[in-house]
């Protein structure tokens, strides 16, 4: 199966380099711009994350397809973290420990990313085991969301933080049904 993933465009605080996860914000003038001016690669499926910066995304790239919403490919709760930038938090200590840990430990009041990645891995395999493998798929979904997915079917395996992808970019991949091999970027 061909498997398509793109980050949503840009949002209010992506552009302040805010931590972004559960606020549901919609896509900026530029973010709507920007997937504008790109070609993305046409697919049979498209499937999203419920927030509105996936589903304006999805619509934008994929105008006629209709919208598959999966809840478990929403992006981790921040928590604290939750729509403030580095600056804002630099100072914080813990958000030093945080970065400190190569950002495995829990967020304060947040999500374990242990929990995310599986709550993220366990609704793509729940999606792709109901489609037909003869297909493309594409993947309207969060940076985060991506990493945790690439990290764990991704060959050759690399850590989360090596499939970091911005705003409107992303892979093509080939999916077999137990591992994913990344064609091209986006």
């Amino acid at each position: 199966m061909k498997i398509i993933f793109i980050r949503h465009g840009k949002t209010p605080g992506n552009l302040k380099k805010q931590y972004i996860g559960i606020t549901d914000e919609s896509l900026t003038e530029q973010g709507v711009c920007e997937l504008k001016c790109r070609n993305y690669p046409d697919c049979d499926i498209v499937v999203s994350s419920p927030m509105k910066r996936c589903i304006e995304t999805a619509k934008i790239i994929y105008p006629s397809k209709k919208i598959i919403i999966s809840q478990g490919l929403r992006e981790c709760s921040f928590g604290d973290f939750e729509r403030k930038s580095y600056e804002e938090l630099k100072d914080n200590s813990d958000y030093v420990k945080w970065i400190e840990s190569g950002g495995v430990i829990p967020f304060p009041n947040g999500e374990e990313r242990n929990a995310f990645s599986k709550r993220c891995t366990e609704a793509f395999t729940s999606v792709v085991k109901g489609l037909n493998h003869d297909i493309t798929a594409s993947f309207i979904i969060h940076g985060g969301t991506i990493m945790a997915i690439l990290e764990k079917y991704a060959m050759p395996k690399k850590s989360f933080y090596d499939f970091q992808v911005q705003g409107g970019g992303g892979f093509i991949t080939d999916y077999d049904g137990r591992s994913i091999r990344i064609l091209e970027n986006l």
